[in-house]
Formats: structure tokens, sequence, C-alpha cells
């Protein structure tokens, strides 16, 4: 399948498409050189453009861009850390099932990891625009996604789906806020008494 049927499917709809995707043969690699890779860079692409090209717009101190080296270190870390904390989201995923008597396979929990993550990765977008970063939260319908991923490709009873996904969300805000607070900590904003006005 392609990758814009793909997202088109997983979001408009996912009960039907983790059915699909729950068949599907692939490969680490695959779901990496095909989606994951593809998509995770959206939003640190959109970042370098946001924070260096269009600046962010401080009341009363004028606009501020972020030097574009700090802005493209800052995207290639997140970009980096997002990919890698996939892969340890899946495992998180992997060895949670049994315990809400799923069943344990690497491969379906990084199908559950990368396609769930398909809003949140799409919302990376309005990093754009700085001041409509804030509109990131669309990207919270991932968390829905994965609650309907989970007992597909988990195999974990309807029941247990809830919890299940709860402890993983956890897991989850754990792993990106890390990224998050690591790729932040590349640029650095001057005090308002300190930025260069410009119009």
């Amino acid at each position: 399948m392609n990758l814009t049927q793909r997202v088109k499917n997983i979001l408009l709809q996912p009960a039907g498409e983790w059915a699909v995707i729950e068949k599907e043969a692939t490969s680490v690699s695959d779901l990496y050189t095909s989606y994951i890779v593809l998509l995770a860079a959206i939003g640190p692409v959109a970042s370098i453009i946001g924070l260096s090209i269009i600046g962010i717009n401080i009341p009363f101190a004028g606009t501020y861009r972020v030097p574009l080296m700090s802005a493209i270190g800052q995207a290639v870390v997140t970009y980096v850390l997002a990919l890698a904390g996939v892969y340890v989201l899946a495992l998180v995923i992997d060895a949670l099932a049994p315990s809400f008597q799923g069943t344990k396979s690497q491969i379906q929990a990084l199908k559950v990891a990368a396609y769930s993550s398909t809003a949140a990765w799409l919302a990376g977008v309005f990093n754009l625009i700085p001041v409509l970063a804030f509109l990131q939260i669309l990207g919270l319908y991932s968390l829905y996604l994965l609650y309907l991923g989970l007992p597909v490709l988990m195999k974990v009873p309807q029941d247990k789906a809830l919890i299940y996904t709860v402890v993983v969300i956890v897991a989850a805000i754990v792993i990106f806020g890390v990224i998050g607070a690591v790729g932040s900590s590349f640029v650095s904003y001057p005090s308002p008494g300190m930025m260069p006005r410009i119009p």
C-alpha cells in the first residue's frame, strides 16, 4: 500500500485499516524506510522553517529568528531521537502485552507504534508557523488510534484494551517527553531585553 493511502485510511477509517495492517507481512527496515522515516520528518523540517525563516513573534519585542544552525541541530537531534523513540515504544508495547493477556510480537508492536503515531507526526506541520504550534494538540488523535490498534495487533482482550492503552500512553509520554526536552536544549531564546527588533 502506498504512503498516502495508508495515511488516509488510518486517519479516516482506522478500525478497518488496523485489520488490514494486522495481516500484512513486513519487516522493521520496511516499516522505517516506507513510513516512519518519512512521516517522522514532518515536524523537524517544519520546525526549521518556522523557527529560522518565519520566526517567533514576541509581543512588544519583535520577531526572533533562531539561528539556522541551531534550528537544524535541534531538528536533527529530535528526528533521530524520534526514530529511536518509536522503536523503544514498540519494545514497551511488546513487553507489556502478556501482562494484559496479549501476544508478544515485536513486528506487530512496531506496527502499532508507527501507525498510531500518524496523527501526531502530521500535526508537526503546525511547526511551520510557530504561533499555530498549539494546534499540534490535534495529534492527540494518535491516542485513539493506539487504543484501536493495540487489541487488534497485540491480541489483547477488549476488556483489557483501555488499561493497556493507558499504560502504553504513560510510557510514550515519558519517552517523547525526554526527546522533546533533549531537542529543545539545542535552541536558546534570548531574553526580551536582549532581542533585536526585526521588522
